[in-house]
């Protein structure tokens, strides 16, 4: 595809989507004040599947003015407008987008730079302030879709005014576009909001908006996941400690966390001496290390936490278990002399690879270099940067590199895992730190007998054990394997007759030590197996008059509809367990 640019020029285009995506923003936003005169605009940008629009529209809008709003972009689209760009003098521009009632457009044309050239697009009647690119025509735009409303407040700052966000899709095809729409229903129907009610896992309550209530099958599904990475850092020479939540102002300063983080942090007052609730475990584990005198005999020292961390976040990014203020980090640090680096560092992508291939995911690797608040020296970020990339290269690790997104106190290499519709998560990162060991004056004696600095590593794999949990039950439509789900096996009577024989067959399950629940319910045998299935419980043991008469029989079905037939009760629990302990 050719597409127009800023400057004039029509260039082949290298990536067509989000050029398709931006000029469908244009026909939204054209659509927009064809239909309803006097909206003004914000901003419309190209977005990782699609495209949004910001409006300040009095009243906002409804699910219904998406349909009508749809139907004259497809007519812009029909009538085949020709796109055009120009710019205009700083000024210029400026009393033309004031004239034209702009007022937020005028605000992104007085935030350039004096030089810079200011840009327009225009298709038809319709003009926008834009760097482009776009398409040549709007025919370009033949397979959108709108999806959905929301409120968005200007530049993101919750003391701005909240405007209307116009979501939407647009692709190549009108088949890519009915694969994508398919994905979103199905995405729809695992939405861990709803399933996370349904199956008992987690609430979100008015009187803690951001801060989950985990329910009976909620903890037991997250203790599960604990167990899993305690048994797997164990293995693997970690020591766990736990860190305070409440530390005072003067650590977040030395940290360098006050300067660069302080406005997602949550503070109170102690004795008259600021405290701040924790957002980051690093700071307590560098005081770990510090409690006594370390050796270059004891590195590297791998320190793990489980620690509950919490964060100011803005109530318009809340999303379930997605997005909390309050959440447990499983965090590890790794200290260790500069010629370890390499080493620690395949250890930790090792490890990664082992939980996410656990789970079923895939994953794509990225380096993500200094950003622009950073703290310490050129040279110090050149080093770390190149230590790891030599480890990435060590490994035959494919990545790309994400420039200016790294952490602030050091470089970072980051997975982003895909589920099984085909969405990425980012979730494990490796941070190499130069700068917390200096600031908190972290020693080791060398070989030498004199005092050295050790490299600090911060790394998690989960991420947040919350937001895995999500992604969980999303990946998994709820249909946890075996070991993972909160009930494994529900046992069913079909009439009173059998009440005793499943009692007995329940208490042989429980002191297995699988999690089994017991219907002796009153309701018919079809109902039972509905619910059971609806709470997407692995195993079903149906248990009627044969069951009971032979005593040691059980009739299995699986939640996805599958009559195993009649099996000994030993044997089905020995298969049960072994399925557990394999992690199948």
């Amino acid at each position: 595809m050719k597409a127009l640019y800023s400057d004039g020029s029509v260039k082949e285009a290298e990536d067509v989507l989000p050029i398709i995506r931006h000029t469908a923003s244009h026909v939204l936003a054209q659509a927009v004040q064809r239909l309803y005169p006097g909206t003004k605009l914000a901003i419309g940008p190209a977005i990782d599947d699609g495209f949004y629009y910001d409006f300040d529209k009095e009243g906002g809008f409804s699910p219904e003015d998406l349909e009508k709003l749809e139907a004259e972009m497809k007519k812009i689209v029909k009538e085949n407008l020709k796109i055009e760009t120009y710019t205009l003098p700083r000024q210029e521009a400026i009393d033309f987008l004031k004239s034209k009632g702009e007022d937020y457009k005028v605000m992104l044309v007085e935030d350039l730079p004096e030089d810079a050239p200011i840009s327009f697009y225009k298709q038809g009647e319709f003009v926008d302030l834009c760097a482009g690119p776009h398409a040549l025509y709007t025919k370009a735009v033949k397979a959108f879709k709108l999806t959905s409303l929301a409120g968005a407040y200007w530049r993101g700052d919750e003391h701005n005014k909240m405007l209307s966000r116009i979501y939407g899709t647009a692709w190549e095809s009108k088949e890519d576009l009915e694969k994508y729409l398919t994905m979103l229903e199905e995405a729809r129907k695992r939405d861990h909001r709803k399933l996370g009610k349904e199956l008992g896992i987690f609430s979100i309550v008015e009187e803690g908006p951001g801060f989950p209530f985990f329910l009976p099958n909620g903890v037991i599904l997250k203790n599960t996941l604990i167990d899993y990475w305690r048994e797997l850092h164990t293995r693997d020479g970690y020591q766990e400690i736990n860190t305070p939540l409440i530390l005072n102002q003067a650590l977040w300063l030395q940290s360098g966390h006050w300067d660069h983080y302080k406005d997602n942090m949550y503070t109170t007052t102690i004795d008259d001496e600021i405290y701040c609730v924790k957002p980051m475990n690093c700071p307590g584990s560098t005081i770990v290390y510090r409690t006594e005198p370390r050796s270059y005999r004891d590195l590297p020292i791998r320190l793990g936490e489980l620690g509950l961390v919490h964060r100011h976040e803005k109530s318009g990014t809340l999303h379930g278990l997605f997005r909390v203020r309050c959440f447990t980090q499983d965090d590890a640090h790794i200290y260790m002399t500069p010629d370890m680096i390499e080493s620690e560092i395949e250890g930790v992508v090792r490890l990664i690879d082992e939980v996410y291939s656990q789970f079923g995911f895939k994953y794509h690797v990225e380096l993500s270099t200094r950003p622009e608040d950073s703290m310490g020296s050129d040279e110090e970020w050149e080093t770390a940067t190149n230590a790891l990339r030599n480890a990435l290269g060590a490994m035959n690790l494919e990545y790309a590199v994400n420039e200016g997104d790294g952490a602030f106190y050091g470089p970072k290499i980051d997975f982003h895992l895909e589920d099984s519709l085909g969405r990425t998560w980012q979730c494990g990162t490796i941070q190499l730190d130069f700068q917390m060991p200096q600031r908190f004056d972290l020693e080791y004696t060398g070989a030498d007998g004199a005092k050295h600095r050790p490299v600090m590593v911060h790394r998690v794999i989960f991420g947040s054990i919350e937001r895995f949990m999500g992604i969980l039950i999303e990946h998994y439509a709820g249909k946890f394997p075996t070991w993972l789900a909160p009930v494994q096996v529900k046992v069913l009577s079909v009439s009173e007759k059998s009440f005793a024989y499943a009692q007995e067959v329940f208490e042989r399950l429980k002191d297995s030590g699988i999690r089994a629940k017991l219907d002796n319910s009153d309701e018919k045998i079809g109902y039972k197996i509905r619910q059971a299935q609806l709470q997407k419980v692995p195993y079903m043991l149906v248990l009627g008059e044969k069951e009971t008469e032979n005593g040691n029989i059980v009739t299995v079905r699986t939640r996805d509809g599958k009559d195993l037939g009649q099996v000994p009760v030993e044997i089905f629990v020995g298969q049960v367990l072994k399925e557990i302990a394999r992690r199948e």
